[in-house]
């Protein structure tokens, strides 16, 4: 055999164990698997095309001129993921935990070139300590070119980051910039700052889970959107997301059809909504009798729960799905819940994802925390986000649709195309009660006595009740399409969609501008 060819096998099975046998041994002891094995499980059998293998960092300060793997730790490479192609980055932890440096960085940023220029996912599996302080400036001149490039393929390729280990510091703002983050338990956390600064910095004690691990950044700051149990898990969560989107801005999301009839009925929903007003129900049940049976699929599921986000199928078409939670703080928009929504229905807008709105909201939460928090701000988000949507945007209103939250949630005045209500309806300036009290205040005013008073009131906001409190005023004036049956939703709403798959936008007038400002 030619020397060289031997060589070259030699090179090659080094490069596949990267730091070695025993550094692979203890990422397993920490429950972790390896940047290969990572991929191995990620992308369809024999498919993966690895580049850069033999790829090494070029500092020799400090010891590094003896100190490298080939690859330097990180493992990139072209895939096909359920036979759709993908670019697939995994750090590989083995070699000084996965730290970036100049190559390092150089070699996922020319993943991420490809995936822009083939117009392909990028799926990036984060195990890493962050900046290779050996490299000095070189590593954060790295980070600087991956967030360049997040930003340059953000709302043209999905980018979905796992966080499969640490991510820290500067490494932390990859995937925030990306549009998906999964997080695995017990062995990835996410922060800039770390436990010792913290402690330092302010007197605060604090571990790495208890400051920015999976289940903080799931149910406290929005960060992670899906959680994984292990690896395994996180993986199929990636494949599970990956089949709802399509491969770039110019393409239509994937068509999956499982014999479920767009004209099923669904009689359930016809006593889901309670006679009381404001008794609370499952608004689950509602999108899981619409939408084709089991497609459903939750973002952000522990995070501003108030509202629901998520992809569904209906008629085997891909749908993004917004909605209110009357089971949990009424349904009512605050600033978590208005940021979780713009956010989704802009990605789903960037991606050609139909927008379907399920509305049961009673308003915008009132105190001091809220507006000293800013919810004029994240409040207008989302009608900014829908206003500027182009997508079929397709809106049910269950029941209670109050005040600036009503033309919020995918109103016929932000750019509609199909508003269904339900006989269960109530569309006004604001709750009856309230309304009531001010329309009639000098009538209650002039009855002293409580339980009086409290009978007139209660007779004066049955009649605005009965008056606007219904969809028949709002559909008198064009600003809903039709009031259905509750029975009938999901086929009334794969009639909608298939009408509306040929949409075009034409806007009346738009003015020249390089891009809009949403409230940030």
């Amino acid at each position: 055999m030619n020397p060289r060819i031997e060589e070259f096998r030699k090179l090659y099975e080094q490069a596949l164990i990267g730091a070695g046998k025993e550094a692979i041994e203890a990422q397993h002891a920490r429950g972790k698997l390896t940047a290969r094995e990572r991929v191995e499980l990620l992308v369809d059998p024999g498919s993966f095309l690895e580049i850069d293998m033999f790829v090494r960092h070029r500092a020799t300060e400090f010891g590094m001129d003896k100190r490298w793997v080939w690859g330097d730790a990180v493992v990139t490479g072209l895939a096909k993921i359920d036979g759709r192609r993908a670019v697939v980055i995994a750090q590989d932890f083995t070699f000084m935990g996965g730290s970036l440096g100049e190559m390092h960085a150089a070699k996922i940023v020319k993943a991420m070139q490809f995936a822009l220029s083939q117009g392909v996912p990028i799926v990036f599996l984060n195990d890493s300590g962050g900046a290779r302080i050996q490299e000095g400036v070189d590593s954060l001149r790295g980070y600087g070119d991956i967030f360049y490039m997040n930003v340059m393929a953000s709302g043209v390729v999905p980018q979905i980051a796992a966080i499969m280990g640490p991510c820290a510091g500067g490494a932390v703002y990859s995937p925030a910039l990306m549009d998906f983050i999964v997080m695995v338990k017990k062995t990835s956390f996410m922060f800039i700052t770390g436990p010792r600064v913290v402690k330092a910095a302010i007197g605060e004690t604090v571990d790495e889970q208890q400051l920015g691990g999976p289940e903080v950044h799931a149910t406290k700051s929005g960060q992670a959107d899906f959680l994984a149990e292990d690896d395994k898990d996180a993986v199929g969560i990636i494949r599970k997301l990956l089949s709802y989107l399509p491969s770039n801005n110019m393409e239509d999301p994937p068509v999956i059809r499982v014999g479920d009839p767009p004209d099923r009925s669904a009689p359930e929903l016809d006593d889901v909504v309670p006679e009381d007003p404001n008794a609370p129900y499952d608004m689950y049940k509602i999108i899981n009798a619409v939408l084709d049976v089991g497609s459903f699929f939750e973002v952000k599921s522990l995070w501003a729960r108030n509202a629901i986000t998520g992809f569904g199928r209906l008629d085997g078409r891909t749908v993004c799905v917004v909605a209110n939670q009357p089971n949990y703080m009424a349904g009512v928009l605050d600033i978590d819940s208005s940021d979780k929504i713009a956010e989704h229905v802009r990605f789903c807008d960037s991606f050609n994802i139909p927008i379907l709105t399920f509305v049961d909201v009673p308003g915008y939460m009132p105190g001091t925390r809220q507006e000293h928090g800013g919810i004029i701000r994240h409040g207008a988000k989302v009608l900014y986000a829908y206003s500027e949507a182009t997508v079929p945007k397709l809106t049910v209103i269950v029941r209670k649709a109050y005040g600036g939250a009503y033309i919020a949630m995918g109103s016929k005045h932000l750019g509609a195309d199909f508003v269904a209500a339900w006989p269960t309806a109530e569309i006004a300036v604001m709750g009856p009660e309230g309304a009531a009290e001010i329309i009639w205040r000098r009538e209650l005013e002039a009855v002293k006595d409580p339980q009086e008073r409290a009978k007139l009131l209660a007779k004066f906001t049955e009649e605005y009740r009965n008056k606007f409190a219904n969809p028949y005023v709002a559909a008198s004036r064009g600003y809903i399409d039709a009031v259905i049956q509750p029975s009938d939703t999901r086929r009334v709403l794969a009639k909608a969609l298939d009408a509306l798959s040929t949409k075009r936008e034409v806007r009346i007038w738009v003015p020249p501008k390089k891009h809009g400002l949403i409230p940030v």
